[in-house]
């Protein structure tokens, strides 16, 4: 019964480690959507690949494969390496039991100006997720099950109170510290700071705790500055906010990569981590763990920030780079679940509170005949044990049903070490801005590190534009950009629909 993911490869699924490849030949981008972009093995010998090029970029996920587009468009002669046998990174179309999942990030929405305009450029078709005909919510004495459209309610009150100020803060949210001076007020508040100092009564607090915990990784970890944020990129509105995630593209995530690198055709090098980054005053040396070496004179690392530690560097990563690394950026600790369940068979969404014994925090079927999506952020939680996943699930659903499960452990995929990114109290103010500056030679760039979205699709994309000089949306030019739609966006009701919060 059990199927774990624990280093975010499909196993038995590996492409031989040392061939070279060329993207966009003939990639996978059709009825349904692969693990990886397929590519055509190109001939070593081939005296125009050699290992010098003009930019080599490492991480093939969304941020990477952006910025390869762009520089690509540039005329330059770009390396792409990709540590895994697929491209994708903390995104990842797959296949379960015969249904599309998607492994990592999902979702995308008009709010989400980057992503929007690259499923236009590519018109790639989205689908809407009919959303829960129920819902499961905390009560002090269990859980009630009520219609979606009263099960919101106190909770947009709730939420509407908790974020107050944060458009103040955050008047342009695509440029994070444009009110330092506010910003700075709010930067050392943790998500549990904000729940004491509103003093809620514990049958409200619960209605927001497993939001919270999900966030951060526990609500004492996760920064205020962070959410607040979010809730101005959303219009500043609990509608905004709650239907953010109702999209995702009908072909899956993978669709977005590879018409880029259909378009880029990139020489993309799969299976090959990097052990090394050696500059000096002319180029810079990338090693793989495999000894394979390759020059450039620039190098863009566009890999999650945790990973930076796991590769030598020299010279060595400024303190703030370091400190990034080291003390983390990615939710720690989260699970990815897909659950098929003979009861309950319905659509329907499931919150639970932080604290209170709960492994999983969210779960929800949001299509008929689709298995179930749940999200777990409990350092102890074993999705290896299937009865414990079943336990778990029963928790918040007695009499639950399961057949069969699928897990990714973000945490322990030793190219993440940790799912998507959510700054820590502090950070914004101390060290975003740096992080975004580049070390001698080599660039930075990622969902972790973005002004907008960050730790979402679009501000992979985001920051794969702004790290090869390309411009970015904001303002009135993300507004633009929505409205020139070739795509069909399927109508939702915004206020009744409940996505689930995360990437």
């Amino acid at each position: 019964m059990t199927h774990e993911m624990e280093s975010g490869q499909p196993g038995g699924r590996g492409l031989p480690r040392r061939s070279l490849f060329k993207a966009g030949v003939a990639l996978a981008g059709a009825a349904v959507a692969t693990t990886s972009a397929t590519a055509v093995a190109e001939d070593t010998q081939d005296p125009d690949l050699g290992r010098d090029f003009d930019v080599i970029v490492v991480g093939a996920g969304m941020a990477g494969v952006t910025a390869t587009r762009e520089l690509r468009a540039k005329g330059k002669r770009v390396l792409l390496l990709e540590a895994r046998n697929r491209v994708g990174g903390r995104t990842w179309t797959d296949t379960w039991n015969g249904h599309m999942i998607e492994r990592g990030g999902t979702w995308v929405d008009r709010l989400q100006p980057h992503v929007w305009r690259e499923l236009n450029r590519y018109e790639l078709p989205i689908m809407a997720d009919a959303g829960p005909t129920r819902a499961f919510m905390p009560t002090i004495g269990g859980f009630g099950e009520y219609d979606p459209s009263v099960a919101y309610v106190r909770q947009k009150e709730l939420f509407t109170r908790f974020f107050d100020r944060s458009t103040e803060i955050f008047p342009e949210p695509f440029n994070p510290l444009k009110r330092r001076d506010l910003v700075a007020q709010f930067d050392g508040f943790s998500l549990r700071d904000r729940l004491n100092q509103m003093a809620l009564r514990p049958e409200d607090e619960i209605l927001l705790t497993s939001w919270t915990s999900l966030y951060g990784g526990t609500s004492e970890r996760g920064a205020l500055t962070l959410i607040q944020q979010w809730w101005a990129l959303s219009g500043g509105t609990f509608e905004g906010f709650h239907g953010v995630n109702t999209y995702r593209p009908a072909k899956g995530t993978v669709s977005i990569l590879n018409a880029m690198l259909a378009e880029a055709k990139p020489v993309l090098k799969l299976n090959s981590p990097v052990k090394s980054v050696v500059q000096n005053a002319n180029k810079v040396t990338v090693t793989t763990r495999a000894g394979e070496a390759f020059t450039a004179p620039e190098v863009i690392m566009a890999t999650p920030v945790n990973v930076w530690r796991t590769i030598s560097f020299s010279p060595a990563l400024p303190a703030a780079h370091q400190e990034a690394t080291t003390t983390g950026v990615g939710v720690p600790h989260e699970k990815k679940l897909w659950i098929d369940l003979s009861n309950p068979t319905d659509r329907f969404v499931a919150e639970a509170p932080e604290g209170l014994g709960y492994p999983i925090c969210f779960m929800g079927r949001f299509n008929d005949n689709q298995p179930v999506v749940a999200f777990s952020v409990d350092s102890t939680f074993d999705t290896t044990d299937g009865n414990a996943v079943e336990r778990a699930v029963q928790k918040v659903i007695p009499g639950a049903k399961m057949r069969d499960y699928t897990a990714a452990n973000w945490h322990v995929d030793p190219f993440s070490l940790g799912a998507g990114a959510y700054r820590q109290p502090n950070q914004l103010i101390r060290l975003h801005a740096k992080l975004q500056q580049p070390h001698g030679r080599v660039k930075f760039a990622g969902a972790d590190i973005a002004n907008g979205w960050n730790g979402y699709i679009d501000g992979a994309i985001e920051d794969g534009l702004r790290v090869a000089g390309s411009p970015t949306l904001s303002g009135p030019a993300a507004a633009a950009a929505s409205a020139e739609e070739r795509i069909v966006v399927p109508a939702v009701n915004r206020e009744l629909y409940r996505g689930l919060g995360i990437r």
